[in-house]
């Protein structure tokens, strides 16, 4: 992507997949982090949830006064299950819990990718359906000792060892599993950039 001289694009995201995948698709940035707390109204379902923490993320740098020529792209991704939003385990019981109770079944991965400047925020979300192979406790059991499903939503990452064996299926974004949509990223950011922030 041709970013005009002059603008400048800040991943507001420690994920080290989001700053990856960024690099492979060219767009330059620099990564800056601002701490929030990711808490909701639990009136909010699905993508409602995303959008919002994904805004709130990126009001940590419109508060702070961000300059006309800088974009700040936050994130937030969830698996929604059965009704329910299922973000990082907050341990690996936890995890090996989310993990057994996706097993043979199909859930979402939703991420929104919020785009803020200094006067306005735009906001897209995506969704993607992943189905499960039957999983046995050993299989899961070991990935959870890795420690790898600790920082990810639902547990898992799509591309760690254990995605190769246990995904099923896959309807939709590969790349929003991992935690942001890059085409439709890609599309965003051009035209935010083509309309001059």
């Amino acid at each position: 992507m041709n970013i005009p001289e002059g603008v400048e694009i800040i991943l507001g995201s420690g994920s080290p997949r989001r700053q990856s995948l960024l690099e492979q698709m060219n767009i330059q940035h620099r990564v800056e982090l601002r701490s929030i707390e990711e808490k909701y109204d639990l009136r909010l379902q699905a993508e409602q949830i995303t959008d919002y923490l994904a805004q709130q993320k990126g009001k940590a740098f419109q508060d702070n006064q961000l300059s006309s020529n800088q974009i700040v792209i936050t994130a937030d991704t969830i698996v929604w299950f059965e009704g329910n939003a299922l973000g990082k385990p907050k341990n690996e019981s936890v995890a090996k819990q989310m993990l057994l109770s996706l097993s043979g079944k199909t859930h979402r991965v939703i991420s929104s990718v919020c785009f803020t400047t200094l006067r306005q925020q735009h906001t897209i979300h995506c969704f993607t359906d992943v189905s499960f192979t039957d999983l046995n406790e050993d299989i899961v059991a070991q990935y959870v000792a890795t420690g790898s499903p600790l920082d990810k939503a639902g547990s898992y990452g799509i591309q760690d060892t254990f995605g190769l064996y246990t995904v099923e299926e896959i309807n939709g974004s590969y790349t929003n599993v991992m935690g942001l949509p890059c085409m439709q990223t890609y599309k965003a950011l051009e035209e935010l950039v083509q309309a001059g922030l």
